[in-house]
């Protein structure tokens, strides 16, 4: 940093020297003072061994602050003799002698200051980066400290949320065990891989009615758990001025109807939440789209274009970063949600082309008939699990299903038992659920890699047509007793069926006025519900 500092010196200037030496009576006095107050330490003045700042560098002599010599600068900050600078730009290229870079004439200044010195400011300015340097290491430590305690948040959480399944499911065990020995004579039979069926007497009442749409048209709905809001497909009720479809809100705390959030230009075929307690909702769309929406500020916080119709997606269980869309030519898309630009991987299927009419992720557990992660994957043709591997890659295993006719499949995760429902055929007139168990084997003797399939353990008989793709459910016993429900739509006396899945035994028919095109299981306030949804209503029953 240059600093220009004027110093008034206590001995008279040349030019007062001059003009004195014309009186001979102080010459003398002149002569004698003059060379003591140049070696004064207080005085800045030039000293005797002049250092290179204070020269020109053409002439290397010093410059002048008057008369033809004097201090003068160019754009680059070099300094020169005025004289020196200007012959120079004449008889050169026109560049500077220190820089070289491009000066002419006009580009002289001149500096009018008495004294200019060069303050060394080199450690000031080490000191300086190394302080920047320094902060800038302590704010990345400070992110990684406060990634590492987010991470061991969400790892203590999972490890506690393991550490009392694992508890429960002792229980159950423990129970379970009482309950066989206490009764060695019983003449209750189950299937094999069947679940143990539920004994309460306790069935599902009709709560609350609501009226969705009157034009019809409702599709899909999905339940969000933090929020005890559940979200249904509709048209939009002001097509006019707002077209296209979107969702609707109902809460389930206070049972009353919340507004209209619109969504996608075309139908809604599929609507999913995961387990982020920050109210995201996934909708996939027969416009080609999957979209995020924050039901905290009611808006669309990201859209992504796959190019083709999307008729399913589901969250990843295992990292809620990914989030996966079934398309119409049976392809899987793969998102993740830090990359706002497209897909980062697509599943092809090797067979089937049909449309993933079904889509669901089952988290890795300590499961003993399937203990690996993955997609659930069900077309009109089939099913396919696609095994997650190591580094994001996936292996699919197509899952020995009856051929054609399937238009439907759920899972239950905590049982690995997933519900497959055939619509009427030839062969079977009737609509059809079979439950199955979904294993894995060795693909050889002393091989990592496995096989896995799916064993039918029930199967459940509904009516004689089947004219809509309902979505069924399969879920765990409100009792808490290891049993398992299936509840699926029929047409043909426009109702739910509730079934136990361990006896096979049908256990109530809830009237529903229309086809049922989707079921939901969900839980409130440790109350257990089942949301049924046709063309224009959902009905909420509770158990009680």
């Amino acid at each position: 940093m240059l600093s220009l500092v004027s110093s008034q010196v206590q001995a008279e200037p040349p030019q007062a020297l001059s003009q004195a030496s014309a009186e001979p009576e102080s010459r003398e006095d002149e002569a004698e003072t003059t060379p003591q107050k140049k070696l004064e330490p207080s005085v800045p003045a030039a000293r005797v061994d002049e250092e290179e700042g204070d020269t020109c560098a053409i002439c290397f002599e010093q410059w002048t602050n008057a008369g033809d010599h004097r201090l003068s600068a160019l754009r680059c900050g070099h300094l020169f003799g005025y004289t020196c600078i200007e012959r120079w730009l004449k008889g050169q290229a026109g560049k500077c002698p220190q820089c070289n870079k491009k000066a002419k004439r006009s580009d002289i200044v001149i500096l009018y200051a008495r004294t200019l010195k060069a303050l060394d400011t080199s450690e000031q300015e080490r000191m300086r980066s190394s302080l920047e340097k320094e902060q800038m290491l302590r704010r990345q430590a400070e992110l990684e400290s406060a990634q590492s305690r987010l991470q061991l948040q969400v790892l203590t959480d999972e490890c506690s949320k393991l550490r009392k399944q694992v508890q429960e499911l002792k229980a159950l065990v423990a129970q379970y065990n009482v309950s066989s020995s206490q009764q060695p004579g019983s003449s209750r039979t189950c299937l094999p891989g069947s679940l143990p069926s539920s004994q309460s007497q306790r069935k599902y009442h009709l709560e609350k009615v609501f009226m969705v749409s009157q034009t019809g048209n409702c599709r899909v709905m999905a339940y969000c758990d933090s929020l005890s809001c559940l979200v249904v497909s509709q048209p939009s009720p002001q097509s006019t001025f707002v077209p296209g479809c979107g969702v609707k809100m109902m809460s389930l705390a206070n049972l009353k109807s919340n507004q209209y959030i619109p969504i996608h230009s075309k139908q809604i075929r599929g609507l999913a939440f995961g387990t982020r307690a920050d109210g995201l909702l996934l909708s996939a769309a027969l416009d080609s789209t999957l979209k995020l929406t924050s039901l905290a500020t009611n808006t669309v916080v990201q859209t992504y274009n796959a190019g083709r119709p999307v008729w399913s997606c589901c969250w990843c269980l295992d990292d809620t970063n990914y989030v996966y869309a079934g398309l119409v030519n049976g392809s899987i898309m793969v998102y993740d949600l830090r990359d706002t630009n497209s897909h980062v991987q697509e599943l092809v299927p090797q067979k089937s082309r049909c449309p993933v009419v079904s889509l669901s992720y089952l988290p890795r557990m300590a499961s003993a008939s399937l203990p690996y992660g993955g997609i659930l994957a069900g077309t009109l043709e089939g099913a396919c699990f696609w095994e997650q591997k190591a580094g994001n890659s996936y292996r699919p295993h197509h899952l020995p299903l009856e051929p054609g006719g399937c238009i439907d499949l759920q899972t239950e995760i905590n049982t690995r038992h997933c519900l497959a429902t055939y619509r009427p055929g030839k062969n079977n007139p009737y609509v059809r659920c079979v439950m199955m168990e979904l294993t894995c084997s060795p693909l050889t003797e002393g091989s990592e890699d496995v096989v896995c399939s799916s064993n039918p353990v029930q199967t459940f008989t509904a009516g004689p047509s089947c004219k809509l793709l309902t979505k069924n459910a399969i879920f765990q016993s409100p009792e808490d007793d290891g049993s398992v429900f299936v509840c699926a739509g029929d047409e043909a006396s426009n109702s739910a069926l509730l079934w136990d899945a361990g006896s096979g035994s049908l256990l109530q028919k809830m009237p529903a006025d229309l086809s049922v095109l989707d079921i939901c299981p969900l839980e409130v306030n440790q109350s257990h519900f089942l949301a049924t949804l046709t063309e224009k209503m959902v009905k909420i029953y509770k158990w009680q």
